[in-house]
């Protein structure tokens, strides 16, 4: 079979669309497939091609200022190249309808509506996260509802984002959760007394919050717990300033290599995710995975429930009831059993079956 991706960016950046996107294009095309990626790339000033690990990436410059619109330069000729990769293909699969690379590849691909499959992945966030990303968000919205509706399958990461797409657009899509790699089953928890944030360090994600409770927790029961933050982004700076603020013991670090990151994270004593706006959370489910006990919040986190150590918070609840929450169920963490994620070689098996087979 031979399978088109669409992404904002690609491996060697680090973010979690890119993370999905390389996890199951690289084991399809362990298993035969031929597969191409095209990803955005602020940093080009051409396209250019390479392989990597057997997938073919073609890097198109674009324009992308905090990380955001990943708008394609050049855009007729970005469609173009989109458009005659899929007349050799069998499937068109777009990742992201936050990025306007996944518009210009949906505007290739109808020059050759009917012979190949449009699959769009969006991991949808319902809106933006800054007052002008909400304000773009209201034109935004009508280009997006008309990819899902054309698109052969619409395909969500979990129950939650399935529910937020029916409502919004009327679509029905097939979910199928994320994986993790193989390697995150090699490590178990070891607890060293920090809690651990990773990722992206945007106001919205409410790292803020998770220091507050980690420091009324310190404060109420003397859990004597260190924050450390794993991520890189435009809040970062501001983030700084408000853990000095609070007086918490802290360490930011940019991302880390896999295996350091893996380590760091069996050794975090418990994993805090308070961002209420998310489709799915990679790295929540590599915690749980490993064993750390993990807290996220609603509503995104409810398809979490039943997986392993897990608490799911309402974040809007006072600092000092999210404190005496994550207090109990830390000290019950020992005794609850854990439950592994499928892996993204599983996953991949479920992508062919349930979204590129007609």
């Amino acid at each position: 079979m031979r399978i088109i991706y669409v992404s904002p960016g690609y491996f060697p950046r680090i973010g979690g669309v890119e993370y999905v996107v390389k996890s199951v294009a690289e084991r399809l095309a362990s298993k035969g497939h031929e597969v191409t990626v095209v990803a955005g790339s602020p940093e080009a000033e051409a396209p250019g091609r390479e392989e990597i690990n057997g997938v073919e990436v073609l890097r198109w410059p674009t324009w992308a200022p905090g990380g955001a619109y990943h708008m394609p330069k050049a855009t007729g000729k970005f469609a173009e190249a989109v458009a005659e990769l899929c007349r050799g293909a069998d499937v068109l699969h777009i990742h992201n309808i936050h990025a306007i690379t996944a518009y210009y590849a949906w505007r290739g691909w109808r020059r050759c509506v009917g012979k190949v499959r449009l699959v769009v992945t969006p991991h949808y966030h319902r809106t933006g996260h800054t007052i002008f990303r909400r304000l773009l968000w209201i034109p935004w919205r009508t280009v997006v509802g008309r990819m899902l509706r054309s698109a052969s399958v619409i395909h969500a990461v979990s129950e939650y984002e399935a529910m937020l797409l029916e409502e919004d657009f009327g679509v029905k899509p097939i979910v199928i959760m994320h994986g993790v790699d193989e390697d995150v089953l090699s490590y178990k928890w070891d607890p060293r007394g920090y809690a651990m944030y990773a990722g992206r360090i945007e106001k919205y994600k409410n790292i803020d919050l998770v220091a507050w409770v980690i420091a009324e927790m310190n404060r109420r029961y003397g859990t004597d717990l260190e924050f450390l933050v794993v991520g890189e982004g435009p809040y970062a700076e501001r983030l700084r300033r408000n853990l000095e603020r609070i007086g918490l013991k802290y360490s930011i670090l940019p991302f880390q290599p896999r295996k350091r990151y893996l380590e760091l994270l069996s050794h975090a004593s418990l994993f805090m995710t308070l961002s209420r706006r998310e489709a799915f959370g990679i790295t929540p489910l590599e915690a749980v995975t490993i064993g750390v006990p993990t807290v996220i919040t609603k509503p995104w986190g409810e398809h979490f429930k039943g997986i392993g150590r897990v608490l799911i918070v309402d974040a809007d609840e006072p600092v000092s009831k999210l404190a005496e929450e994550v207090h109990r169920f830390l000290s019950q963490a020992k005794a609850n059993a854990n439950k592994r994620a499928c892996t993204w070689d599983e996953i991949a098996l479920e992508y062919i079956e349930k979204l590129y087979t007609i």
